[in-house]
């Protein structure tokens, strides 16, 4: 069974686990656009400067020792952060509730003991939230993204989006397939939007299939004077892009944390014309 949500077929059962600190972990299925209404309720923005940090992130499932530190030292001075292959474990979540207002998880799929999938951790609530699967079409499990929109200073929503793209596929018609409702929701967004993650965009046709959708998107990809993006191919998999905001200074940090590097970015808002 199929809903539809500002034209985007989403299956029931795919959802989101929202963690906030002090209250149980619930699930938050896929709402519509039109519950954003004409006016947006009154909460906490993002950010309340002119700056917006953003830190994206590969975590590998936190199997190296020090992803704590590395979140830790690099993600408590954004206000937003992007994870994907994110285990739901009892250290990140506690790190994650204890410094953020609201942290949204899209289970893909469960390892022996906790889930794994993107997980996005914000300054603010979100004032909308759309999970989305996608499953790996040989070896069967599940890729995940997750759209959420916060309030910004100004006024204006800030659409973000969160993905870890298929990656064992044959062609690029379900890399496409996974683009194709992420592209929907853009498309019926008024304001400011970030997507990032890992694109797993390791050859020249899945590449190409990624700039085409961020092209029709009307979105500009963030670059990286010294790039040390993890690469497959000689190709990154890593990307940052973005539209009607302003590119303050953006990095890629070293580190042995993961088997990627995480990408660091400041914008500013107020630059977005």
């Amino acid at each position: 069974m199929f809903t539809l949500h500002a034209g985007v077929a989403v299956p029931k059962q795919t959802y989101s686990m929202r963690y906030v600190a002090g209250q149980p972990a619930k699930k938050i299925f896929p709402s519509s656009m039109n519950e954003l209404g004409r006016s947006l309720p009154i909460d906490k923005p993002l950010t309340v400067s002119n700056v917006l940090r953003v830190m994206v992130w590969n975590i590998y499932k936190q199997q190296r020792m020090n992803w704590l530190s590395t979140l830790a030292g690099y993600g408590k001075a954004s206000q937003l952060v992007l994870l994907q292959e994110a285990q739901t474990t009892p250290e990140l979540v506690k790190f994650a509730t204890s410094n953020y207002l609201a942290v949204d998880q899209v289970p893909a799929f469960a390892l022996p003991h906790y889930p794994s999938g993107v997980m996005t951790l914000a300054a603010a609530h979100p004032i909308y939230c759309c999970p989305l699967r996608e499953r790996e079409p040989l070896i069967r499990l599940a890729k995940s993204a997750l759209v959420t929109v916060y309030p910004l200073f100004d006024g204006y929503p800030l659409m973000v989006i969160n993905i870890h793209a298929v990656n064992f596929s044959l062609g690029v018609d379900i890399y496409s397939r996974q683009l194709d409702p992420i592209g929907q929701l853009i498309g019926s967004h008024r304001g400011p939007v970030i997507m990032a993650g890992d694109f797993n965009a390791w050859s020249k046709k899945r590449i190409n299939a990624l700039y085409d959708f961020a092209h029709s998107a009307g979105l500009l990809e963030v670059g990286f004077e010294d790039d040390y993006r993890k690469r497959a191919f000689g190709r990154p998999l890593d990307f940052i892009f973005y539209r009607d905001l302003g590119v303050v200074s953006a990095s890629v940090l070293v580190t042995d944390a993961s088997d990627h590097n995480p990408l660091l970015v400041e914008f500013e808002p107020s630059l977005r014309y």
